[in-house]
């Protein structure tokens, strides 16, 4: 597999989350991607050295999202329709298909983090022993009509797309990012019980949840939300 500059692919049989957060240990190279072998699935873990506090930083994620948007556009049949669910999830044709995760050295927003990894897990096919439509809000790409998409296809895409959304975060900033997302969001405008209840107004300049309690007040939900424990 081909990764683009500044990317340095590293193909792992196991858990690509584990190696990543192993490796930080030994100071891997910054924009190195872990990612998974298994052909049901797209694994991908990348490691990140910001220079900024975790707030600022933290938003990066987004173009890991962003990435997986445009990498299933590109694969996909023009009718399958990818939405991305604040901070985490990820639906395809309106049923979840995997989800994004976050590790950081520190959860304080206010402190610069030695590392940061940000990792996605996309089923391509349907868990073994669970048959199809049995878990109706949940899917994977074959079922909606991308059997013809490879994880190492996948893969590939999705760490080309994902390093022109990197350069233009960092070159540009949040914003360029925050007005594609938000073409790509689900439920932004209407009302929400995930991950917390209220309607779902927009984002902050961090990327932090902008949620309208049924009191009329409004309340931010950060980032830091999507930092796995």
């Amino acid at each position: 597999m081909v990764f683009p500059p500044l990317l340095t692919g590293i193909a792992v049989a196991g858990d690509p989350v584990a190696a990543a957060r192993e490796s930080v240990a030994i100071e891997v190279e910054p924009g190195s991607v872990f990612y998974g072998t298994d052909a049901t699935r797209l694994e991908a873990a990348i490691v990140l050295a910001p220079e900024e506090a975790l707030a600022d930083a933290l938003p990066v994620a987004f173009a890991v999202a962003l990435g997986l948007n445009d990498a299933i556009g590109a694969l996909a049949p023009p009718e399958v329709a990818l939405h991305l669910v604040w901070p985490d999830r990820i639906r395809i044709n309106g049923a979840l298909c995997g989800r994004m995760r976050a590790f950081a050295s520190t959860g304080d927003p206010k402190e610069e983090p030695d590392w940061l990894i940000v990792a996605l897990d996309v089923p391509l096919l349907t868990a073994s022993g669970v048959e199809p439509g049995e878990t109706p809000d949940e899917t994977c790409l074959y079922e909606e009509g991308c059997g013809d998409i490879t994880s190492h296809d996948l893969t590939d895409a999705w760490a080309r797309h994902m390093m022109n959304w990197l350069h233009i975060f960092l070159t540009e900033g949040f914003a360029p990012l925050h007005e594609e997302w938000r073409a790509k969001a689900h439920g932004l405008g209407t009302e929400v019980t995930y991950p917390e209840h209220g309607t779902f107004i927009g984002l902050d300049e961090k990327g932090g949840m902008l949620l309208k309690r049924e009191s009329g007040e409004t309340a931010l939900v950060p980032l830091t939300r999507l930092l796995a424990v």
